[in-house]
């Protein structure tokens, strides 16, 4: 197998690597506002629902999540999917999954602020959304803008993982060029175009980190 050939398959090992990695984020970052919300609310069953949720989807592997929601319908409800479903179950795995973790970050930016500036906003006659909206919300982005960015540069490796519902990302891409060609270089090739992924995010999320230096702590 020539290398153009290898980096072919491997673009396209890429492609599906973004795509998980794009629909996780669209989904799971606004899950996690939700999650996050209900987690402190004082409607007790639902803080405790949002606690056990964020508890059993934090402490049971990624990977046992992916395969459980892949096969649940057949074993439990008997239910005949479609080929597709593998797709839908890799995003709704991985959403799920990562939105569990945003919403601790998210409550652990939200519970940092002072409560004085709750204060002084309903004295200006901001309602509670607005005050979330406009004054909590940046100052938030900025304390977690850190935090959230190890959790994004893990789901470009986490997207791997992916491999055990038989979806051919990058990672597997490799193992099975690896295996063919008894190479080692797929892989080689492969931690390197992760590693490049890694440092885009890094420089993205550095530049819109020094745009928020305006709210300052």
């Amino acid at each position: 197998m020539s290398f153009d050939v290898m980096m072919g398959l491997l673009g396209n090992g890429l492609i599906m690597t973004s795509k998980i990695f794009i629909v996780t984020l669209i989904g799971s970052l606004p899950l996690g506002v939700v999650i996050a919300l209900a987690r402190m609310s004082k409607f007790k069953p639902l803080s405790w629902l949002a606690q056990l949720y964020i508890s059993i989807l934090r402490g049971t592997p990624l990977m046992l999540q992916l395969m459980a929601i892949m096969f649940g319908p057949y074993y439990l409800f008997g239910l005949q999917m479609g080929p597709d479903w593998k797709f839908m179950a890799c995003y709704i795995g991985f959403i799920l999954n990562y939105a569990a973790y945003f919403a601790e970050i998210y409550r652990s930016g939200i519970q940092s602020i002072p409560q004085g500036q709750y204060e002084a906003a309903s004295v200006l006659g901001y309602t509670r959304a607005q005050t979330f909206m406009k004054i909590v919300l940046p100052q938030v982005i900025k304390r977690i803008l850190p935090a959230m960015g190890n959790e994004i540069i893990t789901l470009v490796k986490d997207t791997s993982l992916a491999f055990v519902l038989g979806i051919m990302e990058m990672f597997t891409q490799a193992k099975a060029i690896a295996a063919s060609q008894v190479s080692m270089l797929p892989y080689v090739v492969a931690a390197l175009i992760y590693w490049v992924c890694c440092l885009v995010i890094e420089f993205i999320l550095n530049r819109v980190e020094k745009k928020l230096d305006y709210y300052h702590d």
